[in-house]
């Protein structure tokens, strides 16, 4: 045994010092942050074999060699509105334009209209309605979508467009609609209507389980007619049937030119799941003018559109000069996005940030306490929203400009999940946004409460922070 033993340790040798040195070639070359590189280098030395497999398992960033894959064959530039000159926009806000529009590459559109709903008792009979008035295309794509008794509404929706010859395509995220079990998927493949799993693929390597997920948000009517917002497709959404766990959201119709851009955005992530590519003359189209408000879809995921929603976020804060509200389920942004609010608290911008009293995650309202003290030291307002549970995700900046969609503010939506949010300037949709955060200010975060944790509660929050990236 002895000997053997030796010749296993003979044969294994070289490894200890090959695998690392790839992982730390490779790790060097891509990585972006230091701490990351630092952490998959120093595992990778310290335990070759196990950290070498765990580099090449979750270490590597497939999705976005293949977008970028996908970007040198596929035309992903906005078809229209690209000979739209870009509106004026006077004040603070003006050099907002043109940094978004560098960071998308997509223009701003105006003339749409955009109208909120709040919870599902609002939004869910208009989405229906739409589902039912659709004559040519229909394009859904939600991160949980339940076969409860709304999904299976949605479902039978779906289902009598396709039946009527409307061209549908639904895209579900394969962890959030169901892992193991995707019941939504399972009813609509047994109605014939077309629908795919975003990353689903029970072997580890090809699907990270925790992040990479698509959090999108996304239903489009014939071309014409979109919906977005942070609202998934779920019973516990309807307030008035009093669910068990009930969950309060916010979700907006959009009319007008930039629901090319949704269109856009679901194709890209239809291709990325499927391979095939949308039939521009059935699910394109142009759509009229509606309303006076300014609109630019933004997306973000960890392949070429990295980080964009957080720099538009930052890019919004840093031009600020009266007003900041947010409202956000989960707040736990890294250091750069903490130190903005900041700066902006200190040179008298007034911020507001409203999270919800409980969220649905124990542990991530653990974590937010430590993040929040700079905050608080700055000068920042933090309110906390009574219940039910809030997951709407909005920001309004000097109340002009909104920025609404699925992401929350938090480091896993903005750098490694797939997001979608939509810039708005217009000055009544702004302020009605800020009208409502600020109804939800129910209760001053106590400063003082946070100095009076216990010695164990500071262990539990600050080690609960650590795990920032994947809560």
């Amino acid at each position: 045994m002895q000997a053997l033993a030796a010749l296993f340790d003979d044969l294994l040798w070289p490894l200890r010092i090959v695998v690392p040195l790839c992982v730390t070639l490779h790790a060097l070359r891509t990585k972006r942050e230091i701490g990351a590189a630092i952490g998959w280098i120093g595992l990778s030395w310290l335990a070759p074999i196990i950290g070498g497999l765990l580099y090449l398992t979750f270490g590597i960033n497939r999705v976005r060699r293949l977008a970028q894959r996908l970007s040198n064959t596929r035309p992903w530039s906005s078809r229209r509105g690209a000979g739209i000159g870009t509106p004026d926009i006077e004040g603070s806000l003006a050099p907002l334009v043109e940094a978004v529009g560098r960071l998308t590459g997509r223009p701003l559109l105006p003339g749409n209209a955009v109208r909120c709903f709040h919870d599902g008792d609002d939004a869910y009979p208009i989405m229906l309605e739409a589902i039912e008035q659709a004559q040519q295309s229909l394009l859904l794509c939600s991160y949980i979508f339940r076969d409860d008794a709304v999904g299976t509404r949605f479902i039978e929706a779906v289902a009598a467009a396709q039946k009527r010859g409307v061209a549908v395509r639904v895209l579900v995220d394969g962890i959030g609609s169901g892992y193991f079990a995707c019941g939504v998927a399972r009813a609509l493949h047994r109605r014939g209507v077309p629908v795919a799993r975003f990353m689903h693929s029970t072997l580890p390597w090809r699907m990270p389980f925790i992040n990479l997920r698509t959090h999108k948000k996304i239903l489009v009517l014939d071309g014409c007619i979109g919906f977005t917002g942070g609202m998934n497709i779920a019973a516990e959404n309807v307030l008035r049937i009093r669910p068990r766990h009930p969950v309060s959201d916010t979700h907006f119709q959009i009319e007008g030119p930039v629901v090319h851009q949704l269109t856009e955005a679901f194709a890209k992530d239809w291709a990325f799941t499927t391979g095939e590519d949308l039939d521009e003359a059935v699910f394109y189209a142009d759509p009229p003018l509606r309303g006076d408000a300014l609109c630019r879809v933004v997306t973000s995921g960890p392949d070429s559109d990295l980080e964009k929603i957080e720099f538009a976020i930052m890019q919004g804060v840093a031009l600020a000069r009266a007003s900041i509200r947010i409202m956000t389920p989960y707040f736990l942004p890294d250091e750069r996005l903490l130190t903005v609010l900041a700066m902006s608290a200190m040179r008298g911008v007034g911020i507001d940030l409203v999270l919800p009293k409980q969220s649905n995650h124990r542990a991530i309202d653990w974590a937010r306490t430590p993040n929040n003290i700079p905050l608080l030291d700055a000068g920042v307002r933090i309110w906390l929203a009574a219940a039910p549970f809030n997951h709407s995700k909005l920001m309004v900046v000097d109340e002009k400009w909104s920025f609404i969609g699925s992401a929350n503010q938090d480091v896993r939506s903005l750098r490694l999940n797939f997001e979608l949010n939509v810039e708005v300037h217009d000055a009544a949709l702004a302020h009605e946004l800020d009208g409502f955060i600020c109804s939800h200010r129910n209760e001053r975060y106590d400063p003082e409460w946070t100095q009076r944790r216990s010695f164990p509660v500071r262990i539990r929050d600050s080690a609960a922070r650590l795990m920032l990236p994947y809560l």
